[in-house]
């Protein structure tokens, strides 16, 4: 979900923080990728038929393996260098059985669940093509927002908004949508939506937090709206509890707000100085043909056709001088944010009291 409302918030309120850009606008740009997001979108919309996902002969689904081979090529070709669930299975079973074909559609979408393996395959790939892969610690749009801000790379590609609010200078959405979509890339600058949002950055995060994010629930009627109202009137969460009228607004019993905001503050991301040097390197051609026609039934023509491709945009990119970068997620079938919360929260109770990230007053 990343922040609930958050890009309608920014149009009405910031529209000068966001901006449309060509796809081809961004040749010869670093963009560090969340690819837990798109490994998941691989699942749900590349290769289906009806409910079942595209798999080799062995049965093992190949539905990622072909999304990310064809995105990644695409954002090569374009000179971009890449650094990178409620449980419906019920209903499913009830659309099959009433042989309702949307319906069918709809649910087998809800069941996908990113494995290990599906995280481990892409990487697999990526490094056969030549792309530098980066194993976030923890989360993903948390470590793409650190190689950003330590001017690793241009931007962040997402579709969640927390990128954000983990505060990543440049974010883009859209960067990864299929190119039959047609939808332009939406930029936004950080620096542009405090100033127009007239917060600092802890204030932002609080209203993110109040507007609805991953780490814990939201306030019942405190849309993006009233929280951006109401953090103009009193600053922070904290007075904001103070003043709110509780008969109107029930604050949840146990609301860890204060663990999410230093979540969003202090999270855990790789030490730039302990991170590998990154390289680009030429496509392992007879890897790809292993890996991916041999081992998952790909069609030899066309994989070899690919690898032609991933090599001329190989030599496009260097000589602009350009690197690499993609960083996968690490991502399991259950919610990862809200393991790291249940694990940040204990660890902090071991050091402290009381987070030290408090709001800005």
């Amino acid at each position: 979900m990343g922040i609930k409302g958050l890009t309608k918030l920014l149009a009405d309120n910031a529209p000068k923080s966001m901006k449309e850009q060509k796809f081809e606008s961004y040749f010869g740009r670093k963009i560090a990728i969340d690819a837990s997001m798109s490994i998941y979108q691989f699942l749900i919309v590349v290769g289906r038929v009806g409910s079942e996902l595209l798999t080799n002969e062995a049965g093992d689904v190949t539905s990622h393996l072909q999304g990310m081979f064809t995105r990644t090529i695409r954002l090569l070709e374009a000179g971009l260098m890449p650094v990178k669930r409620e449980d419906a299975t019920k209903d499913l079973k009830t659309a099959e059985a009433a042989g309702d074909k949307e319906s069918i559609e709809k649910f087998s979408k809800r069941t996908v669940k990113v494995t290990k393996q599906h995280n481990d395959d892409c990487k697999r790939l990526l490094r056969l093509i030549g792309v530098p892969v980066i194993e976030a610690p923890s989360e993903a749009e948390a470590e793409c927002a650190a190689l950003c801000k330590n001017g690793k790379v241009y931007a962040v590609a997402s579709e969640d908004m927390d990128s954000l609010t983990f505060g990543s200078p440049r974010f883009l959405r859209h960067l990864m949508k299929p190119s039959s979509k047609k939808l332009p890339v939406m930029e936004f600058e950080v620096a542009k939506v405090l100033e127009e949002l007239d917060l600092t950055m802890d204030q932002f995060i609080d209203l993110c937090i109040l507007s609805g994010c991953d780490y814990c629930e939201s306030i019942r009627g405190i849309g993006g709206q009233t929280a951006l109202k109401f953090i103009h009137q009193h600053g922070s969460i904290e007075n904001i509890l103070e003043n709110i009228n509780k008969e109107r607004y029930h604050i949840p019993e146990t609301w860890p707000y204060q663990e999410a905001r230093c979540l969003f503050k202090e999270p855990l991301v790789s030490d730039p100085n302990d991170q590998p040097e990154i390289k680009w390197t030429a496509p392992d051609e007879e890897g790809l043909i292993t890996f991916l026609v041999n081992e998952n039934g790909f069609n030899n023509e066309r994989v070899t056709k690919a690898i032609e491709k991933i090599k001329a945009a190989k030599n496009k990119s260097s000589q602009g001088l350009l690197e690499s970068f993609f960083k996968p997620a690490v991502s399991t079938s259950t919610p990862i944010k809200r393991k790291t919360l249940e694990k940040v929260t204990k660890e902090s109770a071991k050091k402290k009291s009381k987070p030290s990230c408090g709001a800005e007053m």
